[in-house]
């Protein structure tokens, strides 16, 4: 299998949603797995919402992204985590 060209533009600001149920640590999990990744992550930049029914919280975060390869294994650690539901 060869690889796909890239789309992106690397450097670049990239945003990634993560979804997850709310439970205590969650953004600081989620922080963490993003600042390993993404070491310059500016965290002023992370938003936070509540679901409507307040079960579930929504974390958009903007890094930047400087190569398919980091945002490969950002996106697999943040799949792989038992408290993240979803990463879009």
């Amino acid at each position: 299998m060869t690889e796909q060209p890239s789309l992106i533009e690397y450097p670049c600001d990239f945003p990634i949603k993560i979804m997850g149920k709310v439970q205590q640590n969650f953004t600081q999990t989620v922080l963490a797995i993003v600042k390993h990744h993404a070491p310059d992550f500016d965290t002023t930049t992370m938003s936070v919402r509540t679901s409507k029914n307040g079960t579930y919280l929504s974390i958009t975060c903007i890094i930047r992204a400087t190569s398919r390869p980091q945002l490969d294994a950002l996106y697999q650690a943040l799949s792989e985590h038992p408290m993240i539901a979803v990463v879009l």
